[in-house]
């Protein structure tokens, strides 16, 4: 665990406010939702005690993806977000975390967004990671989510989503102030997940919180450096490869004044460069 958080305020917009965040880092336990639940409910409670207001869970954090059972997990989706919803509650959080989710005749990779104990908005990963078949079991969203929360305006974003920069200008244009990113992302891209981490929060000027999975799943290891990072790309803290909750303090004025100093939304070009194909 990190660096502990003492105070922390939202008072709207960007005035007077720091807030503190956390990713929670765990080995998932392929298939098994209930040993999963209590891993994540445990690390919610142990970063409540860092006075921790925005949470951030791993992709899949119920169950991995075990493709093979992936119907019947998400028929314990709805079980699985009641149980994470009373905590948030008790907790007085907002937590952010990846789920199948069974809509319509498919399953979705759907993160949701929960503020103290209500469920805010949902947001289906766009981008199917077909290397690893995940557009063989899986269905994609056709929206993007920036939503309000009591811990500040939040862009959502899932795993394989990093690659794709679009997605995340359009939510910061959208008043987006903290990305938050579960992810299952696999050795031996480790420097990838690191680059494409900084590169989104710097280009866009806003914080990020990003939240893998650590161990082995399969044949897939997992590296865990969950990562929170500042408006400048800065690296607040990072993860090993071992279970964590991993917590830093996003300064607001230092957002405000490093935009004011690197005015990349006022000299974007939009006239010139317009809608992309």
């Amino acid at each position: 665990m990190q660096s502990y958080c003492k105070t922390l305020f939202y008072k709207g917009g960007f005035m007077d406010k720091r807030l503190c965040a956390a990713a929670v880092q765990f080995n998932i336990a392929l298939g098994d939702v209930d040993r999963n639940l209590s891993k994540a409910v445990a690390g919610l409670e142990r970063a409540a005690k860092q006075n921790v207001q925005l949470a951030v869970l791993p992709e899949m954090w119920s169950a991995g993806y075990d493709y093979k059972r992936l119907s019947k997990h998400a028929e314990e989706t709805p079980r699985v977000l009641d149980a994470i919803s009373a905590r948030s509650a008790q907790l007085g959080m907002v937590v952010v975390g990846r789920l199948p989710e069974k809509a319509d005749g498919l399953i979705y990779n759907t993160a949701y967004v929960i503020d103290r104990g209500e469920l805010l908005d949902r947001y289906r990963k766009l981008h199917m990671f077909s290397t690893m078949g995940e557009d063989r079991f899986l269905s994609p969203g056709n929206r993007t989510l920036v939503v309000s929360t009591s811990a500040g305006r939040l862009g959502v974003a899932i795993c394989y989503d990093l690659r794709f920069p679009e997605l995340f200008r359009k939510m910061a244009l959208e008043g987006a102030e903290i990305i938050c990113l579960p992810a299952e992302w696999p050795r031996p891209r480790q420097e990838h997940w690191r680059t494409l981490l900084r590169a989104r929060a710097m280009e866009n000027q806003l914080f990020v919180v990003a939240a893998n999975c650590c161990g082995i799943q399969v044949k897939l290891d997992f590296f865990g450096m969950s990562l929170l990072l500042s408006e400048r790309g800065e690296v607040l803290a990072e993860a090993g490869d071992t279970d964590a909750e991993l917590v830093a303090t996003f300064d607001y004025q230092e957002m405000l004044d490093y935009r004011a100093q690197i005015r990349c939304y006022d000299d974007r070009r939009p006239e010139v460069y317009g809608k992309l194909p």
